[in-house]
């Protein structure tokens, strides 16, 4: 038994405009419910998510410190050699020892005599500290003692928040951005089955082959950025911090825009080698123009790369270089993915068979 051609299908199953905005609505509605469930399952992990997704932040505060900490011991360990004071001969390497046990310096003061008295070498009589109403106490009565912390112990590391419902808001954020990664599979299925109706029947089982394809480019675009751009991007920032003198005090909500934002902008770029193969599909595009205006689309990879990334030259290259990689795997899709020929109007349909 013959299946009717592709033409004819079409033609049986034209929709107006009205009907088509119905299945548009359909497909929005699917998307969002999809997205509810998925921010429910995402409600009872928000808290250990907001934990993993400080974790590149965490470890860029403490290479900051951990440098900060061996030039302080550095400068201290001079000071202390110019005074006269016996200091170890490599004074680098005495530093580098203390960034290595991951120990961070702090200078504190305390009163001479509770000093002595601590270290029992003052009398048990002698006065400890001033009496609250005497004026005879000074600076120059105080001894500057260098205490070592634990790195990890080190409050500087905890992000902060300027308000009572910040954690909160982040934490709905949170379980927002695991209920789009969970239900995001469904919702691409949802977009493409609403395109896949304007598709001719053999056309349309290609989203099964598409859709894997998008779900893997957009995951390889937001793992990028996460695990790899991160780093470039927080390592050029406190460098500029340092550079400037500044201590960075990191905002939570700052920084879950940030870790948001990122990740999506390059999840979303990725999608160029589908993008490029639909445009080339219906027609807008083919694949010897891809081939003559490759230069000119390097450099739109580059402005969009500039604008989508932060002001620090790694990312933009991280993310430009990946581009323009799948323009030219966009181009090779278009040559040799399936579905190549395109029907028009008026050309005679092809004889399908099917069991």
């Amino acid at each position: 038994m013959s299946d009717p051609p592709d033409l004819e299908q079409i033609e049986q199953s034209k929709m107006s405009f009205a009907e088509h905005l119905e299945e548009l609505r359909g497909a929005l509605f699917k998307s969002l419910l999809a997205l509810l469930i998925g921010t429910l399952v995402g409600l009872t992990v928000g808290r250990a998510v907001v934990d993993y997704i400080q974790t590149p932040l965490r470890d860029a505060l403490e290479t900051f410190f951990r440098e900060q900490a061996q030039h302080e011991q550095f400068e201290r360990l001079e000071e202390m050699r110019a005074a006269g004071e016996p200091v170890p001969d490599d004074l680098e390497e005495a530093a580098q020892q203390l960034a290595d046990e991951n120990l961070v310096p702090r200078d504190i003061y305390v009163p001479r005599a509770d000093l002595l008295r601590a270290l029992g070498k003052a009398p048990p009589d002698a006065p400890t500290t001033r009496e609250p109403d005497s004026t005879e106490f000074s600076r120059k009565d105080l001894v500057r003692l260098r205490v070592y912390e634990p790195l990890e112990e080190d409050s500087r590391l905890k992000l902060i928040g300027l308000s009572a419902q910040e954690p909160f808001m982040i934490y709905l954020q949170a379980s927002l951005v695991v209920g789009a990664m969970i239900s995001s599979p469904l919702i691409f299925y949802f977009i493409w089955d609403f395109i896949a109706a304007g598709l001719y029947r053999h056309e349309r089982k290609h989203i099964y082959i598409y859709l894997p394809i998008s779900l893997g480019l957009f995951f390889a675009g937001a793992a990028l950025a996460f695990y790899v751009v991160f780093d470039f991007v927080l390592g050029f920032l406190f460098w500029f911090n340092q550079q400037m003198g500044i201590t960075p005090t990191p905002r939570i909500s700052d920084w879950m825009s940030f870790v948001l934002l990122l990740p999506l902008g390059f999840g979303i770029s990725f999608q160029l080698p589908l993008v490029m193969l639909f445009l080339e599909r219906i027609g807008v595009f083919t694949i010897e123009i891809y081939l003559k205006k490759w230069r000119i689309a390097v450099l739109v990879i580059a402005i969009l790369s500039m604008f989508l990334t932060p002001a620090d030259p790694t990312s933009m290259l991280l993310m430009g270089v990946p581009l323009v990689g799948l323009y030219f795997g966009g181009i090779l899709l278009c040559r040799y993915m399936p579905g190549h020929a395109v029907v028009k109007r008026g050309d005679p349909p092809e004889e399908t068979s099917g069991s």
